[in-house]
């Protein structure tokens, strides 16, 4: 079994920044694209941004030149560098991974860490 464990929420001021780091453990033969998601009250999960295994990145536009996303594949961990936090930035945020593991090809999700920014 795959699990994926978040940590690095909190609360912090706007402009104020946050660093969100995810790893995956269990029988991991390998991981493709890693990202994260978010969920604002009130609304739709959304794409934060994604990194594939090669390093490619795609962010959503409320994102571009405020986040960053890395990851560490030797250490099955992607991250997510958030500066210039606004108000509109606080939600639920979720790490997925699309992982080969020993029962075969599947996509993960964590169990959400709190990020909240007060204005």
């Amino acid at each position: 079994q795959v699990q994926l464990v978040e940590s690095g929420g909190g609360l912090v001021q706007a402009g104020g920044s946050l660093r969100l780091s995810c790893a995956a453990s269990g029988r991991i033969f390998s991981i493709d694209t890693m990202g994260w998601y978010r969920r604002a009250p009130g609304k739709q999960r959304e794409l934060v941004a994604a990194i594939t295994r090669g390093g490619r990145t795609n962010y959503a536009d409320s994102v571009k030149d405020r986040f960053t996303i890395s990851r560490d594949n030797a250490k099955n961990a992607v991250y997510l560098q958030m500066n210039s936090l606004k108000p509109e930035d606080i939600a639920v945020y979720y790490c997925n991974a699309e992982v080969l593991g020993s029962s075969g090809f599947g996509n993960y999700w964590g169990q959400g860490t709190q990020v909240t920014v007060s204005s």
